[in-house]
């Protein structure tokens, strides 16, 4: 068989809130802050990681924490992050939740072959709530200000927007072994999606690539998605993903050690960044799972330094 990437391992985007945005997060969409670190290369930033009660590989929603001006939005972009609900009722009841809350949201509609729910934080990253119907294990976090039947699952459908499809599918298709599945009509008017799945496929294994060439080329900042990072299992196969990206000739960052996981980078032909990150060893190597999240972490290398970098950190509440 085939060398496969397993599904959608994170994604992470950029804030220039780093308060309002742990409120957000944790408050509103209940997700669980499982590590509060810093960006390794820009240790003045913090990156912050969400996930679902047990921190698993391919729930996680990290930010980088940039004073950064609001994106301007297009295509050669990640353009909109699926997360994962567990039926129609729960879509339902976050559409009450929003309206409540007044944060901006459409309506419930099917968008793709999935029942789902489009809505903003207050930076205007943009996200889809999809019904999975149930599929596979939930983690709920029972800290949660949601309901455990309602929870975000984990990460759905990611969908990025390019002009042109063509090299990128050849890269999809041929370097990263994915399948094209379906397609469907943008439902906001500007294009035509391309459904492509990873390994067993499902919501949690699917990159939506959208095909928008009368958009502008996209800018990023606040608002926006830095990268996307798709699963492999453990180190043996990156190391074979590394050795398939030069049997390509497609440059790539080389392994990097990310201490949580192992991850490689490269761009794909419209520019949009991709990392292939391990499942493990996972955020419980440096912390207890009962209290994630709860301190700066900081990995090994960067441990020496800890005083300066907390001194140059903002407070987050």
């Amino acid at each position: 068989m085939s060398l496969q990437l397993t599904g959608i391992h994170h994604l992470t985007a950029i804030t220039a809130n780093a308060p309002e945005n742990v409120r957000f997060y944790t408050q509103t969409l209940g997700l669980r802050l499982v590590k509060k670190t810093v960006n390794q290369d820009d240790t003045s930033a913090y990156h912050l990681f969400y996930a679902d009660g047990e921190a698993t590989p391919g729930t996680d929603l990290t930010f980088f924490d940039w004073p950064a001006t609001p994106e301007r939005r297009g295509t050669h972009s990640i353009s909109r992050t699926g997360l994962r609900v567990g039926s129609k009722a729960s879509l339902d009841w976050w559409k009450a939740r929003f309206t409540e809350l007044g944060v901006k949201a459409g309506e419930v509609t099917e968008v793709g072959g999935h029942a789902s729910l489009d809505f903003e934080d207050g930076e205007g990253q943009r996200f889809r709530l999809i019904d999975d119907g149930g599929a596979g294990d939930s983690h709920p976090w029972d800290k949660s200000p949601v309901p455990a039947e309602h929870q975000i699952r984990g990460l759905g459908p990611i969908t990025i927007s390019v002009p042109d499809i063509t090299n990128t599918e050849a890269i999809l298709l041929h370097v990263m072994n994915m399948k094209k599945v379906r397609d469907y009509a943008d439902p906001d008017g500007v294009g035509h999606v391309h459904v492509f799945a990873m390994g067993e496929g499902g919501p949690a294994a699917e990159l939506h690539v959208a095909v928008q060439p009368d958009l502008p080329a996209a800018r990023q900042g606040a608002g926006a998605v830095h990268h996307v990072a798709f699963r492999a299992p453990d180190v043996n196969a990156l190391h074979e993903w590394t050795e398939r990206l030069k049997s390509f000739r497609m440059p790539s960052s080389g392994e990097v050690e990310r201490y949580y996981f192992r991850s490689l980078y490269f761009r794909e032909p419209n520019g949009i960044l991709f990392e292939i990150a391990t499942d493990g060893p996972g955020f419980t190597v440096d912390e207890p799972l009962e209290t994630l999240g709860e301190e700066l972490s900081l990995p090994p290398f960067l441990e020496a330094k800890r005083a300066s970098i907390e001194a140059g950190l903002k407070p987050l509440v």
